[in-house]
């Protein structure tokens, strides 16, 4: 548990405001994870871990300067804010902060805390998933697989009176499964995850993870290559998402935005999609990977309409990056732990749902590429272009789905492929994962319906 007394968060914040600040902030967590590994049948390694910290930050005007430490004893969180406070040399008039606790609010109800479960019991989850995905084939030569959860409680203070707390709790499982054959080997991945507790196996069959990654794997064992060049191509719902996460999603974040580094920067009130297309980021979904009740500024989860009908109406926008904007918080203040200073993050960001029928997106295309599931990739968000792979595709030959085909990449520009999105079908679901990017790895969901992209630059062997 975090215990820093209200009067003692109104000292640390009144010392890092002593050289001069405008704002300060104190953010404490202390977070536990469990993870337990699986290789085949058998237990790899069990990790139980804790981290504990604070951090102080500053900011005058638009700059910004943070510290964090391990020591939350008062001596130590008073010799991180001196230390912030240090590099400003002016000083300020300071009638001392007054703080009131104020409490948003849980939006995600947990049932079953993972932590209070004994570890044989989460082991068992995880090796009804892995025998599943041994089983499900002879040529299933090797099953990885892992079930986590954390348990984040934070609080954050700060010069504007704000005093709050809040707990966080998720858990994910995932498997990846190895197909062999005539000396080759093929892998498929499924990782599901909610903000909740081991009551998420009562919607998620470890089972079916088991199953789904072990079939991946099969059907690409088994599939030639595929055709480079320019083609239409039918992306699936559910982590082909990540698609519009990476090429789009990361422009559309202030931090990029606000510094001019970003496709999008500027564009306000402009199309930027085709009109069919509606984009949301939203932190407020009950139990989504994603979601939060509050950011880690202390801010209320939102949601946010990026995109309507293809008109670009908002930014995902953080204190700092607001202030150099002129905008305020949309709640999307992120980070991965208190040693990182929070910056403008995405939740659960996905394409909705549109006007097409799903069996019309695939009838329309003579000939192209199916890609049922989409693995990482790359981009650059100032000029948005990406390379993404297709851990799983297929050919579409005369409006059908045809045999599978493996070594597919997606090759192009977020701006572009935003207006070649022509067709949305109706299929929403999500997927989850975890981005990377200044302030860490944060978890986020990515999401949108079976969507059809005019021309895109496929990447083959």
């Amino acid at each position: 548990m975090i215990e820093i007394a209200k009067e003692l968060a109104q000292e640390v914040l009144d010392a890092a405001l002593a050289s001069g600040a405008d704002f300060a902030e104190l953010y404490a967590e202390d977070t536990r994870q469990n993870r337990i590994s699986m290789v085949d049948s058998g237990i790899d390694a069990v990790q139980d871990q804790r981290k504990a910290g604070a951090g102080v930050r500053i900011l005058k005007g638009t700059r910004s300067v943070y510290a964090s430490t391990a020591l939350l004893t008062r001596e130590g969180l008073l010799a991180c804010a001196k230390r912030v406070a240090d590099t400003l040399d002016s000083v300020r008039e300071n009638d001392g902060v007054r703080l009131d606790e104020r409490i948003f609010g849980d939006v995600h109800p947990i049932r079953i805390v993972p932590s209070s479960v004994q570890g044989a019991r989460k082991a068992d989850l995880l090796r009804e998933a892995c025998y599943a995905a041994r089983e499900y084939h002879e040529e299933i030569s090797q099953v990885q697989g892992s079930i986590l959860d954390v348990d984040r409680r934070i609080l954050i203070a700060n010069s504007e009176g704000l005093y709050t707390t809040d707990r966080q709790i998720r858990t994910r499982i995932s498997v990846n499964a190895v197909a062999s054959g005539g000396g080759e080997n093929q892998s498929g991945y499924y990782a599901p995850g909610r903000r909740m507790g081991l009551e998420m196996f009562e919607l998620i069959s470890p089972k079916e993870v088991g199953r789904k990654a072990a079939r991946q794997a099969v059907t690409m064992l088994h599939a030639g290559y595929c055709p480079a060049g320019k083609m239409t191509v039918a992306i699936e719902n559910g982590f082909g998402g990540v698609i519009f996460h990476e090429a789009c999603g990361h422009s559309l974040e202030a931090s990029a935005v606000s510094m001019g580094q970003s496709q999008f920067a500027g564009k306000l009130g402009q199309q930027i999609a085709n009109s069919k297309l509606t984009a949301i980021d939203d932190g407020t979904i009950p139990n989504a990977w994603g979601s939060m009740n509050i950011d880690d500024e202390g801010v209320p989860a939102q949601k946010k309409i990026l995109i309507e009908n293809g008109i670009l109406k908002s930014y995902m926008v953080d204190r700092l990056n607001g202030r150099r904007m002129g905008l305020p918080s949309t709640g999307s203040g992120r980070r991965q732990d208190y040693t990182f200073e929070p910056t403008s993050r995405m939740t659960n960001t996905y394409i909705a749902n549109g006007p097409d029928r799903n069996e019309d997106i695939i009838a329309s295309i003579e000939y192209g590429l199916y890609a049922k599931s989409m693995g990482g990739g790359s981009v650059n968000p100032v000029t948005g272009e990406f390379n993404f792979a297709v851990t799983e595709g297929y050919l579409i030959r005369g409006g059908r789905i045809a045999e599978p085909v493996r070594g597919a990449s997606l090759i192009g520009k977020g701006s572009e492929v935003l207006m070649n999105i022509d067709m949305i079908g109706q299929n929403l679901m999500t997927a989850q994962g975890m981005c990377g990017a200044a302030s860490g790895s944060i978890p986020t969901d990515v999401g949108q319906p079976l969507i059809r992209v005019s021309s895109i630059t496929v990447g083959g062997r």
